[in-house]
């Protein structure tokens, strides 16, 4: 039983100390769908592509 509870208090002690370190970066509202959605930028279009065997 004793370990049950030691397993608890270090689980809740890393759980508190990542929310502690995510600050206000942390999102808790769960999967976001539609305008309220975030995604990252899309790479820039201006890079050229690497030649696949141009050189052979």
């Amino acid at each position: 039983m004793w370990k049950i509870i030691i397993g608890f208090i270090v689980f809740a002690a890393l759980a508190m100390f990542v929310i502690i370190q995510g600050g206000d970066q942390l999102d808790m509202g769960g999967e976001k769908h539609g305008a309220d959605a975030v995604h990252a930028p899309e790479p820039a279009a201006s890079a050229p592509a690497p030649a696949a065997s141009a050189a052979k």
